[in-house]
């Protein structure tokens, strides 16, 4: 079947069984392998992506669902301006160690300071609920988090004055 999405702001589109989950449809489809394939269950986050502004495990979700939808992945982050805030803030403290749960971490903390980059601890913990991460204690990442939340919310008040 035919899948047509937008991915990281581009229109895609790629023949695939109907039994593609979207994680497998980008990773293998699209080259797409940020999203990584953890337990395949949903339980780890590691295969997190945005789809419509939500949160997805990617493993979880057919390709052919997420069709005419627009997905955002890792890989959509970094732009010519450089990394997203949340990327440079887990690489300034630290917060990654072998690199498996960061993408998903990652958008989890992306989807979260969209809607509220000013989240609180609790708010942080909650969005990271569906993602583990077995190299760390979850501190590094959770102030990872917060920084980038403040920089969000800086840029936010800067783009708003400007206007």
């Amino acid at each position: 079947m035919l899948v047509e999405l937008t991915v990281n702001g581009e229109w895609k589109s790629a023949e695939c069984p109907p039994e593609t989950t979207l994680l497998k449809f980008l990773r293998e489809h699209l080259m797409l392998t940020g999203a990584k394939l953890g337990c395949d269950v949903g339980d780890c986050g590691t295969c997190t992506v945005i789809v419509d502004g939500e949160s997805v495990n990617s493993c979880l979700m057919l390709a052919a669902r997420a069709a005419g939808r627009d997905v955002t992945t890792i890989e959509g982050l970094a732009d010519s301006q450089g990394v997203h805030p949340l990327q440079q803030a887990f690489e300034n403290l630290g917060a990654l160690q072998c690199g498996i749960c960061g993408p998903g971490m990652i958008m989890s903390a992306k989807n979260l300071l969209d809607q509220n980059p000013e989240a609180s601890r609790p708010e942080i913990r909650d969005a990271l609920s569906g993602n583990l991460c077995r190299c760390t204690g979850y501190t590094k990442i959770i102030e990872a988090i917060e920084e980038a939340g403040q920089v969000m919310a800086a840029d936010k008040t800067t783009q708003s004055n400007t206007i």
